[in-house]
């Protein structure tokens, strides 16, 4: 019952975080927008301005968590994630491709989703064909993520070296995080396959926790491992691809807020799935709206602020864990 109470707090949270940061930003009317007594001017300011970023955020934050929280369990690393398993790299690479190669006027709310899910899929499967020859062993799933994603960033570096510097450097701040450019349509479409395989993932939980045991156990029990680490690899890759069409790179969710969420509502995985998507949602959306006011009237990347809050978070990890 305890835990059902936390997951029924972080629902109560997330809801306060998203009317508190709708008000707030350059022009402060946190109060007005509350007590509802806002004009056509604020009214824009918020529903197409600040609602469409906070939605993202909030995909976003749904998205990454969730698939963070199942590739830790069935890889058994807590240090799993999209982005060190090399996917965040490939969808990167790939709406890197399609900026660089299409002028940004011609690029649809279609087309990034679809070069993101791309690109992520085509690391993930290169991870599969580096592992098969070692039965799909999750060190050297790790190994291979990791190097797949180094050499997706030297591609990344490879293009902007040969392109020109205008298109350097809207690239170049997408993938460091950003919601600036999201929009209704694009929301429309990337929360459809999300929503999904969340929903996929959490009606999975049983099966994720039988392959958290071990492969040997995994088939006694009457799961195939090795489908089933294919499927949450496609699954998390579609995931991935979405999100990171969405907000660009946005690094430290999917590692931080699974780690925090199993020290809270334990292992169970269908718990700590819904526990960590809506923390991750909580937590990306604060990040966007510390992005947005921090510096005002200029913005910083998402990024830079889930990278500097993520890397003190374990930072501090590893110097308690040393004086234990």
């Amino acid at each position: 019952m305890k835990k059902f109470v936390i997951i029924g707090l972080l629902i109560l949270l997330l809801v306060m975080v998203v009317f508190t940061c709708l008000g707030i930003g350059i022009t402060d009317i946190s109060y007005r927008f509350l007590s509802g007594l806002i004009d056509r001017t604020e009214s824009i300011i918020i529903y197409q301005v600040r609602l469409p970023r906070i939605l993202g955020a909030l995909l976003v934050g749904l998205g990454l968590a969730s698939a963070g929280a199942v590739l830790q369990v069935i890889l058994r690393n807590n240090l799993a994630e999209p982005y060190t398993l090399g996917i965040s790299g490939g969808a990167a690479l790939g709406v890197t491709m399609l900026l660089l190669v299409s002028p940004l006027t011609k690029i649809t709310f279609l087309t990034m989703p679809l070069f993101g899910f791309c690109g992520a899929f085509l690391s993930v499967a290169l991870i599969y064909l580096i592992t098969s020859r070692h039965r799909f062993s999750v060190e050297s799933l790790i190994l291979s993520g990791v190097v797949i994603s180094f050499i997706c960033s030297s591609l990344v570096l490879l293009i902007f070296s040969i392109s020109r510097p205008t298109e350097i450097q809207s690239v170049l701040f997408f993938l460091m995080g950003n919601f600036s450019a999201i929009n209704y349509s694009l929301l429309k479409i990337v929360s459809i396959p999300i929503i999904i395989c969340i929903l996929i993932l959490v009606v999975l939980a049983r099966e994720i926790d039988v392959l958290s045991l071990g492969d040997e156990k995994a088939s006694h029990l009457g799961v195939s491992p090795l489908f089933l680490r294919r499927l949450l690899f496609l699954i998390t890759s579609v995931i991935t691809g979405c999100c990171v069409a969405v907000s660009g790179m946005v690094g430290f969710v999917g590692l931080m807020m699974p780690h925090i969420m199993r020290n809270i509502v334990g292992p169970s995985s269908r718990l700590l799935i819904i526990s960590s998507a809506l923390s991750g949602a909580i937590f990306l959306i604060i990040c966007d709206t510390l992005a947005r006011v921090i510096i005002a009237p200029a913005e910083l990347p998402v990024g830079v602020i889930t990278g500097i809050v993520g890397g003190i978070f374990f930072l501090g990890i590893i110097i308690y864990n040393n004086r234990i």
